[in-house]
């Protein structure tokens, strides 16, 4: 059975993530702190960890960094009160996959958990990277031409930027599930330092004034509200 773990130090967020986990058919393991989180990881071998970042003896930055060193590709999801970019930056920078601000709704929460653990089933690889596709995506008169930087829509060429191809394309690697804008700022800038955290929105919006009919009603570019965003795979 599919095995939840989760680093934190607050007994009724434990068992507030114990609840949302277990009520959706998943087995739950938690630590309070550290190193006794590490050595769970190491015993317990869940298939993703939700990882606080304020710990009472290393802060999970720190113990999310220690984590990728020993080559365990596990899906992190960083849980913190702190939302600003730079918090977010240094996340991803230590090796997160995606990261969540506290308060969250527990509905939130779950769709992040299924996303990524789909992700992990299907052999798709961490946040950052695209898989190496061969060939096109397409979806009703849309066509995107993976690692060629080309996208026709009505036998068109659309002139795109490249990071706004990379976010098409990220969005395409898997058609119909959503991205969140963590993942997707992950993965446009990596460990750069990212210039606004209204970065996606800005490039969503380039898009969609490209590729849609009516930017403001999208079919091809879709929105997943307080989520993030999907690329559609059937009309």
């Amino acid at each position: 059975m599919t095995k939840i773990m989760l680093i934190d130090d607050d007994p009724s967020l434990q068992s507030l993530i114990e609840q949302i986990v277990k009520q959706n058919g998943y087995e739950f393991c938690s630590a309070s702190n550290g190193a006794d989180g590490l050595q769970m990881l190491r015993e317990q071998r869940p298939d993703l960890l939700i990882l606080d970042v304020m710990l009472p003896d290393i802060n999970g930055f720190e113990l999310c960094t220690t984590i990728r060193a020993e080559g365990r590709r596990i899906a992190i999801i960083f849980l913190s009160a702190k939302g600003d970019i730079v918090d977010k930056s240094v996340g991803f920078k230590a090796g997160a996959d995606d990261y969540l601000v506290k308060p969250f709704l527990n509905e939130e929460l779950l769709l992040r958990i299924k996303a990524h653990l789909r992700r992990a089933q299907q052999g798709k690889p961490e946040v950052g990277t695209v898989p190496r596709k061969l060939g096109s995506y397409q979806v009703g008169e849309l066509e995107l031409f993976f690692g060629k930087y080309e996208v026709w829509l009505r036998s068109q060429k659309v002139a795109l930027s490249s990071r706004e191809f990379e976010l098409l394309e990220l969005l395409a690697s898997d058609p119909g599930n959503v991205f969140t804008r963590e993942q997707i700022l992950g993965h446009i800038w990596g460990d750069k330092e990212i210039p606004d955290p209204n970065s996606v929105t800005v490039f969503v919006r380039k898009i969609r004034e490209k590729i849609e009919d009516d930017p403001s009603r999208p079919r091809y570019l879709i929105t997943v509200w307080r989520i993030g965003y999907k690329l559609a795979d059937r009309f």
